[in-house]
């Protein structure tokens, strides 16, 4: 598809409809569009607009579609695959305005919310009332629910509560032509058609602009506990995790973090944590509920797999001081590496069952190329985020024969059931992968829908396929 520049027409149209305030077209002004959390990438809007209102995205899709202008959505930019970079140039569309918490419903604990909203300012507001809205990624600091909805985002303790995908029960979405549809009901079952609000989720933006989200809410646990276990071997902690399931337990969150990433975080971080030498991995370990002695109990049973696995000390955090010390330790631990080095991030996901294979594949792979790696992740889901870590490869290597690598750590994943990305999403820098997952079938019914719902190709161009 061959798109059209931003005429002076237009940009007179854009800021008729925005306010000549609220569109942004220096090129210094442009900057902080111009990237987001992936990588070093760079690539600039010609326009930035920031509307207020579903009419205003509307108006301004109406006008693009017509026009053969590209539009590109961006939430808070803390993406990691690329897919709010406005590859083709064009109009960038900023949620920012869109900050508002529109309803929190206690008879029927739900939720109405817009797109750019803080996830952690969300959450809090809802915790002030007894509930828990559990999706709760690294950066629920910063990210915007509504980037959340649009990647299928996930965090620590989706592993008890099920995913975003459990929780966004409708949404307000506006269509390429400038149509504004609900893309479903209000209401926890849904069988009426095809599910169109499944379909927004994860779409990264390609098939429409998402302007209020409706969301489940539940009782919030009142009690928690976090353990902290040790390991002389990533496959002993990545072995015990399935086990820990197959006890009884599921746990609230289950994180695994290696050494190299733990150093990181004290080296970089200021975090100070008592790290032995004969210890390289670790998984921390979360029990949440509303009784003591059932978590108590919880506890007990993962303790004794636990030691089936070879775990050598068990630290139980004893102030919420403590606990909080450990999940910092855990969240910042991607900020710490991405701060320090030349850096490439995968986001494997594979069954609970397969982790050891994987994370001894990924070393064994590191070592054919030549690069280092550094895993952690949400282990009670399958999924690790891999860091691969230029260290000792030359540049004509890390340019040339890394993207090799890291097909191969595709391929691994693949063969042991898994998928290239659990939550960061495909965007732009992971597409080149996906035939190493999917069938040219999958391609052409994903262009087919793509089609469906934007046939001059405007939204989000490049990106996915």
């Amino acid at each position: 598809m061959e798109f059209n520049k931003i005429t002076p027409a237009v940009l007179s149209s854009i800021k008729a409809i925005v306010g000549d305030d609220l569109v942004i077209t220096g090129h210094a002004d442009l900057e902080k569009y111009s990237h987001d959390e992936t990588e070093d990438l760079h690539y600039y809007p010609e326009v930035v607009a920031r509307p207020k209102s579903p009419e205003e995205i509307s108006a301004l899709l109406k006008l693009c579609n017509q026009n053969l202008v590209p539009v590109t959505v961006r939430g808070a930019g803390t993406g990691l695959s690329g897919g709010a970079l406005p590859v083709k140039g064009g109009l960038l569309i900023a949620m920012e305005r869109f900050d508002h918490i529109i309803d929190i419903d206690l008879e029927n604990l739900q939720a109405t919310v817009e797109p750019g909203v803080i996830t952690e300012t969300f959450m809090n507001a809802v915790a002030e009332k007894g509930l828990l809205y559990p999706v709760d990624p690294a950066s629920k600091g910063s990210c915007f629910i509504g980037g959340n909805v649009s990647h299928g985002s996930g965090g620590p303790r989706v592993v008890k509560y099920g995913t975003i995908r459990e929780y966004v029960l409708n949404l307000q979405v506006v269509l390429p032509d400038g149509d504004i549809i609900w893309t479903g009901a209000n209401t926890l079952k849904y069988a009426s058609g095809y599910n169109l609000t499944q379909l927004m989720i994860g779409s990264e933006g390609s098939l429409g602009v998402i302007t209020k989200i409706v969301v489940k809410l539940i009782p919030r646990p009142t009690q928690d506990a976090l353990m902290l276990a040790s390991f002389t071997t990533n496959e002993e902690a990545a072995a015990a995790v399935s086990a820990i399931f197959r006890a009884g337990v599921v746990p609230s969150a289950l994180e695994f973090m290696e050494r190299r990433g733990v150093e990181w975080v004290m080296e970089h971080d200021a975090i100070s944590f008592d790290l032995k030498d004969d210890i390289h991995a670790f998984l921390l370990i979360e029990v949440d509920g509303t009784n003591q002695d059932v978590i108590f109990s919880d506890c007990e049973k993962i303790n004794d797999v636990l030691e089936q696995f070879g775990c050598r000390n068990v630290l139980f955090a004893d102030s919420a001081a403590q606990k909080e010390e450990l999940w910092r330790m855990r969240r910042t631990m991607a900020v710490s590496v991405k701060s320090n080095t030349v850096y490439k991030e995968e986001d494997t996901v594979v069954p609970r069952a397969a982790l050891p294979h994987l994370i001894s594949g990924i070393k064994e792979i590191g070592k054919r190329y030549g690069f280092e790696s550094v895993c952690y992740g949400h282990a009670g889901d399958g999924n690790v985020h891999t860091n691969i870590i230029k260290a000792g490869m030359s540049d004509e290597d890390w340019n040339n024969k890394l993207k090799d690598g890291i097909r191969e750590i595709f391929e691994l994943t693949v063969s042991l059931g898994g998928t290239i990305s659990g939550e960061h999403g495909i965007g732009l820098v992971q597409k080149e992968f996906m035939p190493v997952k999917f069938s040219q079938v999958h391609f052409e019914l994903w262009r087919g829908i793509k089609k469906v719902f934007d046939p001059n190709g405007i939204l989000n161009p490049g990106k996915i396929f």
